[in-house]
C-alpha cells in the first residue's frame, strides 16, 4: 500500500500561500530511499522549496468563491438547475378522476355478471374526449365511450378497456366485468393540494421540470448554471476544420475545456483563439466579462518572451501566478477581474496540464457556484496493475483506466507522463493520486484514483 495515499485530493485545510512565485519549472532532485517496501522521496515529505501545495491553492480559490445569487427563471430555462425553494403543489394531480383506458364508462352494477359466455349489451348515448369540460351523467343501464385522459361522467364507476368489447358505437357488448374503481385515474391520486413535491436543493432535470410543469409552475426560483468563457491563446493555434501550416497546431484546449466545464454544469461559451497580441487579448476578456461569471484561459502563463496572459493580467485585478507541487499543471493563474470581481483560471497550455487542472481546480469553483455537493470528482481505493515513478515532492496525477466490474477495483496507468499526450487522456476514466511523498508505486499497491465520469 502506498504510504500517504489515504487523503483524497483537494481537501479544504486551512492556511494560505504567502507570495507568488513566477520562476520557471525545474525538476526536483532527489535521491529515493527505500522504506519497508514503499518508497518515498528522501527529504521531500513536503513540497520542494517555492511550490504550493494543491490543497493550499484550492483552499485559496474557494475563499473567493460562493454560490450564485438565485435568480427566478421561465421553467425550461431552468433545467439543469438547483431548485433553491420548496414547490408546493397548489393542485391535485390529477385534478379530476379520469379513464385511464381507452373504453366505456359503466355503472359496475350494470356489468357485475358479464362474461364471454353471458355478455350484457349496453346502449351508448355518446362519447368523452379528452378535454371535454361538458358535465355528463350516466344513468343506470346505459354506458358512453371515453378515451384516456377524460373526465368521468357522474355516476359511473368502472371502466371497461374496448379490448373487452366488440368496439360498438350504437350498442356495445361488453364480455368481462371490471372492478369498482377499475381503471380510473383517481383525482389527488399522485399529489395532494398543498404538498411538497420537490425540495429546496433539487437538481431539475427532466422528469422535475415535467412535475413543475404539470403543477402549472411556469417559472422558479434556482441557482443559475454559472456562465463560463473559454479561450485559448496562442499565435500556433488555428481553429479545427481550417487548413494548417508548418508550426501551427489545432486548437484542443478550448474544445476540451468548453466540454468539461458543459459537463460540470456550466454554460459553456467557447470564445475560441486569441493571438499573442496583449492588446487582443485585453480586449476580448473585457468584451467577455458581460456574460462571464467565470473565465477560463489556457495557454501563456510561463516565463517565455510570448507568455501574454501572464503579460495582461498580472496587471489586471487580483490575479496572481503560482508554480504548483503537481504533475501535470504546474504553473497555475488565479484571481478575479472586472468591475464584479469575475474569478479567472489561466491553466497552462498543455493539452493534459489544462485538463488535470480543471479537474482539480476549476470543476470545483463551478460545482460552488451552482451550490451542488459535491464539488470534486469521486474518489475510490483501487489496486494498481502496473509499476510507475512519481517525482519526489509533487503530487501526480496519472492517466489511469479504472476497472470496478470484479470484486476488487484495479486500476492501471495509461501512457506516459508527457502533458501533451492527448491520446492517451482520451484513453482513460480516471487520475491515478499520488502524494508528493510517494516516488514510486509498485505493482498490487492500494491507490486513490479519481473518477473522470462524465455523467456526474
Amino acid at each position: 500500500m502506498i504510504e500517504g495515499a489515504g487523503e483524497p485530493p483537494g481537501s479544504r485545510p486551512p492556511g494560505l500561500h504567502d507570495a507568488p512565485v513566477t520562476a520557471p519549472e525545474e525538476a526536483a532532485v532527489a535521491e529515493p530511499v527505500q522504506d519497508g517496501g514503499r518508497h518515498r522521496a528522501g527529504g521531500h515529505d513536503h513540497p520542494s522549496d517555492g511550490l504550493t501545495t494543491v490543497d493550499d491553492y484550492l483552499a485559496t480559490i474557494l475563499e473567493t468563491v460562493g454560490p450564485l445569487p438565485a435568480i427566478n427563471l421561465q421553467l425550461l430555462d431552468a433545467h439543469g438547475c438547483l431548485l433553491v425553494e420548496d414547490m408546493i403543489a397548489p393542485v391535485e394531480l390529477p385534478s379530476f378522476d379520469n379513464s385511464a383506458m381507452d373504453g366505456y364508462a359503466v355503472r359496475h352494477g350494470d356489468v357485475a355478471d358479464a362474461s364471454p359466455e353471458n355478455p350484457v349489451v349496453l346502449p351508448v348515448v355518446g362519447d368523452i374526449p379528452a378535454g371535454d369540460t361538458q358535465a355528463r351523467m350516466i344513468a343506470s343501464g346505459m354506458t358512453a365511450r371515453i378515451m384516456t385522459g377524460a373526465a368521468m361522467p357522474t355516476g359511473a364507476d368502472a371502466v371497461v378497456p374496448v379490448e373487452w368489447t366488440d368496439g360498438g358505437v350504437a350498442r356495445v357488448t361488453i364480455r368481462q366485468a371490471p372492478e369498482v374503481g377499475q381503471h380510473i385515474r383517481r383525482r389527488g391520486d399522485d399529489v395532494e393540494s398543498g404538498e411538497r413535491i420537490l425540495t429546496a436543493g433539487t437538481w431539475l432535470g427532466a422528469p422535475q421540470v415535467g412535475l413543475l410543469a404539470a403543477i402549472g409552475a411556469d417559472r422558479v426560483l434556482v441557482r443559475p448554471r454559472p456562465r463560463v468563457v473559454v479561450l485559448s491563446t496562442g499565435s500556433e493555434l488555428v481553429d479545427p476544420g481550417n487548413p494548417i501550416a508548418s508550426g501551427q497546431i489545432y486548437d484542443a484546449n478550448s474544445h476540451t475545456l468548453a466540454a468539461a466545464a458543459t459537463e460540470a454544469g456550466a454554460i459553456a461559451y467557447r470564445v475560441g483563439i486569441v493571438p499573442d497580441d496583449p492588446a487582443m487579448l485585453t480586449e476580448t476578456i473585457d468584451d467577455q466579462l458581460v456574460r462571464a461569471d467565470l473565465v477560463i484561459t489556457s495557454g501563456g502563463v510561463s516565463v517565455g518572451a510570448y507568455d501574454v496572459v501572464k503579460e495582461v493580467l498580472s496587471q489586471l485585478g487580483t490575479v496572481r501566478f503560482d508554480r504548483l507541487a503537481m504533475q501535470p499543471g504546474m504553473p497555475q493563474g488565479f484571481g478575479t477581474i472586472g468591475p464584479d470581481e469575475t474569478p479567472i483560471f489561466t491553466l497552462p497550455g498543455n493539452p493534459v496540464s489544462a485538463y488535470v487542472s480543471f479537474e482539480v481546480f476549476v470543476r470545483p469553483v463551478i460545482r460552488t457556484l451552482l451550490d451542488q455537493e459535491p464539488i470534486q470528482r469521486a474518489t475510490v481505493k483501487a489496486m494498481c496493475t502496473e509499476a510507475f515513478s512519481s517525482p519526489p515532492g509533487k503530487r501526480q496525477y496519472a492517466r489511469a483506466r479504472l476497472d470496478q466490474s470484479g470484486d476488487w477495483a484495479e486500476v492501471r496507468p495509461v501512457g506516459g507522463p508527457g502533458s501533451h499526450l492527448l491520446r492517451n487522456l482520451a484513453q482513460a476514466n480516471a487520475l491515478i493520486v499520488v502524494p508528493e511523498e510517494v516516488v514510486e508505486v509498485s505493482a498490487g499497491d492500494e491507490v486513490d484514483v479519481m473518477v473522470l465520469d462524465p455523467r456526474s
